[in-house]
């Protein structure tokens, strides 16, 4: 299997901005320091999607997506608390979803939204869309926002734990700065044409690698 990978010690770091279709990050142990900074210029966010598909065999909690700002370290977090939960922040207040078909070891396509005007958030596992529940309404998210792949911030690009770290492999993340229709969410799950996200794109993806996370050029067993 041939793999294209970024190996940097600990501290270092390596940018990238590039197509990674077919390719997977791997996160191959629990750390308080590798970590992915994904890069983009937009500083204000009145709604999100985030897409991405992601495997792991850890049983405890971890970060999957973390986007921290100066006035708010959990101005968007998806966080995994048990086997069946998901608790999504944003703007430091929460909301969990439970019941939820995740088991370990396996591929799974997510996608979460989040709307500011009317504070609704909803899930979308394997397909399956979760309820919807209020989190957060009136505020948008605003300020240099740090967006960290691996880790949980507790401060603002910082503050990682390693309980907390992701071990296994995401691929296929896409951000938007919108809520998708459900077509749309299941365009993306089902792999079909989907425009791609204008905030984080898989296909051209601007990044920083800290630490042990390598690319894998051929991610085995893909639901997709």
């Amino acid at each position: 299997m041939e793999r294209l990978f970024c190996l940097v010690v600990a501290l270092a770091t390596c940018a990238a901005h590039i197509d990674l279709s077919g390719k997977a990050f791997i996160f191959p142990k629990e750390t308080d320091t590798d970590h992915i900074k994904l890069l983009t210029p937009k500083t204000e966010f009145t709604a999100l999607t985030i897409c991405m598909r992601f495997i792991s065999d850890q049983t405890r909690t971890y970060s999957l997506f973390s986007l921290a700002t100066p006035t708010n370290f959990n101005a968007m977090l998806i966080y995994k608390t048990r086997f069946d939960v998901l608790r999504i922040f944003a703007l430091d207040h929460s909301v969990e979803f439970t019941s939820l078909p995740m088991p370990e070891n396996t591929w799974h396509s997510l996608c979460v939204t989040w709307e500011s005007g009317d504070g609704l958030a909803q899930l979308w596992i394997d397909g399956k869309p979760s309820v919807k529940k209020f989190l957060i309404s009136g505020t948008p998210i605003r300020g240099h926002p740090i967006t960290i792949l691996g880790q949980e911030q507790d401060a603002h690009g910082g503050g990682f734990v390693a309980s907390q770290s992701f071990v296994g492999m995401i691929s296929d993340l896409h951000v938007w700065d919108n809520v998708l229709s459900p077509i749309e969410v299941q365009r993306y799950m089902k792999s079909k044409q989907f425009t791609p996200g204008d905030v984080f794109n898989w296909g051209s993806l601007d990044y920083a690698t800290t630490g042990e996370v390598f690319v894998d050029d051929d991610p085995e067993d893909q639901p997709w």
